[in-house]
């Protein structure tokens, strides 16, 4: 604020100073056509000096400005003063909090949205539309990078190269720097998409912490899902969908619900009149998905929220469904296939072990990890792994050794399921951080296993979790909206 202020100032006596030049000097400088050069030079910056970025912090006078003085005497009929111009160097776009979003960012952003919806050859929503829901999302992604850096969550470089490294090997390139100059000729800032990847991790971390962690599904539950599953839809049955979801805010009026369900019946009214879904989901939708065109992939009928499932009934594929109510919103479906799956499903389950030191405010992650570090080198020096979990461990499995019994693909965080499929058998891993804090993995055993009812239960928990976490995490989202301070100055932008 007082920065900008102080620019202000220097402005002005800039221009004072400027005024108060004679004609005989400005003759004079024009015969030797060169610059002038004000006496003053204290109180003139030079043109085009870079001027700091002050719009991340907020001041109440935006856009931001700079004096650009470009004087040349090469015209004596010319004024000073109107060869003085303000150069535009950003604008805020919205206030969250403390923090804004400036104009830049916004178009940046845009920018490579807008090259990766014609990369996967998605017709794009109309300008104004895509800059709202683009604006949108990024007011939610600072919501919660303001809410991690408040309750202690960090991502260190070491962990966000290790993720870096493992999109490159999943991406099959030899190493990452092969991988980042791929990036760089599709025109790809390696300092983004880095960036992007930290935001990606602390989202991860935030939903597991937040919502994940805290949720209960009770046996009555699951066999009420599988009863329903039996009836509902053949057994093996599997569908390849994509949806649009237009979110209802927490305790909204009846007016508010009504403009959101005019809002998807808009979205509907377009698919009917043959405009592409993804392109629909891409101006339309507020789920995470939505500029991957709302494709959810396969899904067995298992892992398919029951009113989904009771949509579908009456569709085929290719066909849209109307607009339909659940608790997060208003949603339309759309079948895309359809296939059999009756083969038996066999998978691999691990038998692991492990030690967790958790992270919080309290403990920050350098003390979690050093901590597991020794218990790690007492270990490798002979102590044994299940009487150091009895001892240290911090999870509900320390009582048993650490032992998590026999886990199936999917039951782990990702950090722990990647670490925990390249051990072998026996072996112990360097220590891992997730969401909860930093582990200590060890591989016990592994087996074949066919699918059997246990194993169906299990999916069936998967999949209510799934569901329940969907629903948890827009609500979490909704709640952390409710209490942030947002100012919207995207229509006063040029």
């Amino acid at each position: 604020m007082l920065y900008v202020k102080s620019m202000l100032v220097l402005l002005f006596v800039s221009l004072v100073s400027a005024a108060n030049v004679s004609a005989a000097g400005l003759q004079k400088a024009s015969a030797t056509t060169k610059k002038i050069k004000l006496q003053n030079k204290s109180a003139s910056p030079a043109a085009d000096v870079p001027v700091p970025d002050v719009t991340k912090k907020i001041s109440p006078q935006s856009p931001v400005i700079s004096p650009a003085v470009d004087v040349q005497a090469t015209d004596t009929t010319k004024n000073i003063a109107s060869q003085t111009q303000l150069r535009l160097i950003d604008q805020i776009v919205a206030v969250v909090n403390n923090d804004a979003i400036t104009l830049y960012e916004l178009e940046d952003r845009l920018s490579n949205v807008e090259r990766q919806l014609k990369k996967q050859g998605t017709t794009l929503p109309a300008p104004d539309l895509l800059k709202k829901q683009i604006l949108e999302r990024m007011i939610t992604e600072m919501l919660q990078i303001q809410f991690a850096k408040e309750t202690g969550i960090r991502i260190d470089d070491i962990q966000l190269d290790k993720t870096l490294q493992r999109i490159a090997k999943e991406n099959k390139f030899p190493s990452l720097t092969e991988f980042r100059a791929q990036l760089e000729q599709d025109g790809v800032s390696f300092k983004k998409f880095r960036e992007e990847i930290r935001g990606e991790i602390t989202y991860a971390r935030l939903r597991e912490r937040e919502v994940d962690s805290k949720l209960v599904i009770s046996e009555g539950e699951i066999e009420n899902y599988l009863n329903n599953q039996a009836k509902q839809l053949g057994k093996g049955e599997e569908y390849h969908l994509a949806h649009i979801l237009v979110l209802v805010p927490e305790q909204a009026s009846a007016d508010k619900i009504q403009a959101t369900r005019q809002r998807a019946e808009q979205a509907l009214t377009q698919l009917r009149g043959g405009a592409e879904f993804a392109q629909v989901a891409a101006g339309f939708s507020d789920a995470k998905d939505a500029l991957e065109g709302g494709n959810l992939g396969w899904r067995s009928a298992d892992r398919t929220p029951a009113i989904f499932l009771e949509v579908m009934k009456k569709m085929t594929p290719g066909e849209t469904s109307p607009v339909f109510r659940s608790p997060n919103g208003f949603h339309i479906l759309k079948l895309l296939e359809k296939r059999s799956k009756e083969n038996p499903i066999v998978i691999i389950q691990t038998q692991v072990r492990h030690i967790l030191i958790k992270t919080s405010e309290l403990v920050p992650e350098n003390e979690a990890k050093n901590r597991l570090l020794i218990i790690k080198q007492r270990i490798e020096k002979g102590a044994d792994f299940s009487k150091q979990a009895k001892l240290y461990s911090e999870d509900g499995s320390a009582a048993k050794g650490g032992d998590l019994g026999w886990i199936s693909p999917g039951e782990t965080v990702p950090e722990f399921e990647a670490a925990m499929n390249q051990l072998e058998i026996g072996q112990m891993s360097s220590i891992v951080q997730s969401a909860f804090g930093w582990h200590l993995i060890q591989v016990l055993d592994r087996r074949n296993t066919d699918v059997s009812v246990k194993e169906k239960k299990k999916q069936a928990q998967m999949a209510i979790r799934a569901d329940k976490s969907d629903a948890a995490y827009q609500d979490w989202l909704r709640q952390l909206r409710d209490g942030a301070t947002i100012e919207y100055r995207l229509e006063q932008a040029p």
